[in-house]
């Protein structure tokens, strides 16, 4: 199965857009010079007004992680390559296209005064430190960074000098992977390398050139596959989160490009032990503190440091590469339930910056990043996450030329599903009446945003007119779904054994053809694992934050959330015409308001409730 590229989804107006524009501004704005700040202090090129300054608070410099003095300096960079070339795949915008062959000429620029191969932002002998016992903070999780950025440039703009700059930094690394294999074995596994084997087999898998395949096989030896696939060892608990996921996903790469079932193994025995088994959030995240929680408990290490962003993207990738192999719709529903809770609750509406950990105690506040003063590895990856929706929605099995809905968002593809070339449009459906009020289509006072329609446009002049449409059935829906094809009505159950893989299957769709799918939500009570008594708010796939600082008892039966809350309706001229998913407390002696995680900006909020009944 394969997913479609940038340039052929096109997102429009909704929730998913806005998000995505305030992100691509906020790209749009970055200078390039400090981007590039400490790639030129590494190649000797003097910035203008920066030989000699008075008062480092006028100097225009990017700071925190990206400060002179950090040894993590440079890594915002490469995921700065990878969102823009997203951004430009996707529309062409100029502005950042301009930026990125300015970045790219730059870091060629600084490769050539470096000798013509190394290109990175920190010394070379910071590689030299991992063949000590000295402690040096992530010089392979810094390059790697680099690396990626180069790869997408090429791959998602075909800009040749980044192909060029990563090609010489590939030969400084078979050579010192070559020389540590002799010397030091250990050190290539060393100062988080996690990302490394995925890098360099996608730099394999995309240009071909064998070398960087040579690369890849240094990194093989990960510790972590090993004890993975061991049965009744937990190879994860207090392991660091976010330098575990990046190595599955090097396993998750090594089996689409040798198609060997052992890589294939490892990352289902992962998923297995870090979702299946280990449980996880109504948010999603799985770590405390950037580390694996133990199996089940959430309740005990729950607290302010829960759910580092940076694991909500990597997940969502390693979901994806599954979901490629399989066509379950299990690892959609996971992906759908990160992108409401993690990729937009974490992400500032109003100006992009991340929520580096999402708290989850009572009277939570989210802590937002500046734009230029800090730069932690969330900023990096939520930029990332913010220009990914295009390639999230669909994806096709062209050999029987199926064409997979896996998220619902407001969307146009224009692109061949096997041999036939097609326009799909995607939107919300929201039917109105008397023009002031929005109803589903039984005319009853319940307003609903789970409505999507989608019109087919058969574009080929030639061969099959005609294409197999699969809509996923969501996990989170609550009764029958509503399928209209053409006007006719059919009722489909989550539960049905003619579902696919959780997705229901509308064969022979020929031009002109008109869909509708609509799904029921219910508020439901998701309770901690080793607390029954403390549980999370989700309606549908979306968590529910409680606008509270110190409330955090509800008297009531959570398994009745009815009983205790009451929809919130007002109209609004935003993405919708009424508020979404928002509700009040009855019956409580101080009432509180609930509003979806995402919305939440600088509120107090709590997101788990102790029940008393």
């Amino acid at each position: 199965m394969r997913s479609y590229s940038f340039n052929k989804v096109n997102v429009t107006d909704s929730l998913f857009r806005r998000r995505m524009d305030v992100n691509k501004a906020y790209l749009k704005e970055l200078d390039d010079t400090c981007l590039l700040q400490n790639y030129y202090f590494e190649a000797g090129i003097i910035i203008p007004g920066l030989m000699m300054f008075q008062n480092p608070e006028d100097v225009k410099l990017h700071w925190g992680w990206e400060a002179p003095s950090c040894q993590l300096r440079g890594h915002f960079l490469g995921h700065y390559l990878s969102a823009a070339s997203m951004i430009v795949a996707n529309d062409g915008d100029e502005i950042l296209a301009s930026k990125l062959r300015h970045i790219i000429s730059e870091l060629k620029r600084c490769q050539d005064l470096n000798g013509g191969r190394w290109a990175g932002p920190i010394p070379e002998k910071y590689f030299e430190v991992l063949t000590t016992d000295r402690y040096i903070w992530s010089p392979q999780y810094t390059i790697h960074k680099l690396l990626m950025g180069l790869v997408d440039t090429y791959k998602y703009t075909g800009n040749e000098e980044a192909l060029e700059i990563l090609s010489g930094m590939g030969d400084w690394f078979l050579d010192w992977t070559r020389d540590m294999r002799v010397r030091c074995p250990d050190a290539i596994f060393k100062g988080e390398q996690a990302g490394m084997l995925e890098v360099w087999a996608d730099a394999y898998a995309v240009t071909g050139d064998k070398k960087y395949l040579k690369i890849a096989d240094a990194y093989k030896g990960q510790r972590l596959f090993k004890l993975i696939e061991v049965k009744g060892v937990d190879a994860l608990t207090d392991d660091h989160t976010n330098a575990s996921i990046p190595i599955i996903q090097g396993a998750a790469k090594m089996y689409e490009i040798t198609g060997r079932p052992m890589w294939r193994k490892i990352v289902e025995s992962f998923w297995d032990a870090a979702v299946t088994e280990r449980g996880m959030y109504a948010t999603t995240g799985q770590n405390a503190g950037e580390f694996w929680i133990p199996p089940k408990k959430m309740g005990e290490y729950r607290g302010e440091r829960n759910q580092e962003f940076c694991t909500v993207y990597n997940m969502v990738r390693v979901a994806e590469y599954l979901f490629k192999w399989t066509g379950d719709s299990k690892y959609s529903d996971y992906i759908e339930r990160c992108i409401y809770n993690g990729f937009l609750a974490q992400q500032n509406a109003e100006n992009g910056m991340p929520d580096y950990f999402l708290s989850l105690t009572t009277g939570s506040k989210k802590e937002w990043a500046t734009k230029t003063r800090d730069f932690w590895c969330c900023q990096g990856t939520l930029i990332q996450s913010a220009a990914k929706y295009p390639e999230m929605i669909y994806s096709v099995d062209d050999d029987p030329s199926i064409l997979y809905v896996n998220q619902y968002i407001s969307s146009v593809l224009e692109e061949r599903v096997g041999e036939t070339e097609i326009k799909l449009t995607q939107s919300l459906s929201m039917k109105g009446y008397d023009a002031q009020t929005l109803f589903d289509e039984h005319g009853t006072s319940e307003k609903s945003r789970w409505r999507f329609h989608f019109d087919i446009e058969i574009l080929s002049k030639k061969g099959k007119k005609s294409i197999s449409l699969a809509l996923r059935i969501p996990e989170w829906a609550s009764g029958d779904a509503e399928l209209s094809v053409n006007g006719k009505i059919m009722l489909v159950n989550k539960n049905d054994d003619k579902l696919a893989n959780g997705y229901v299957i509308i064969p022979s769709v020929k031009n002109g053809a008109a869909i509708d799918i609509s799904f029921v939500s219910e508020v439901k009570a998701e309770r901690l694992p080793d607390d029954e008594g403390t549980a999370a708010f989700v309606d549908g796939p979306i968590v529910l934050a409680g606008l509270t600082s110190d409330v955090d008892v509800i008297y009531g039966d959570f398994e009745n959330p009815g009983d205790f809350l009451s929809p919130v309706s007002e109209h609004t001229y935003d993405t919708y015409i009424w508020l979404q998913n928002n509700y009040r407390t009855k019956k409580q002696p101080r009432s509180i308001k609930f509003v979806p995680l995402y919305d939440v900006k600088d509120e107090a909020y709590t997101i788990y409730f102790e029940e008393r009944k």
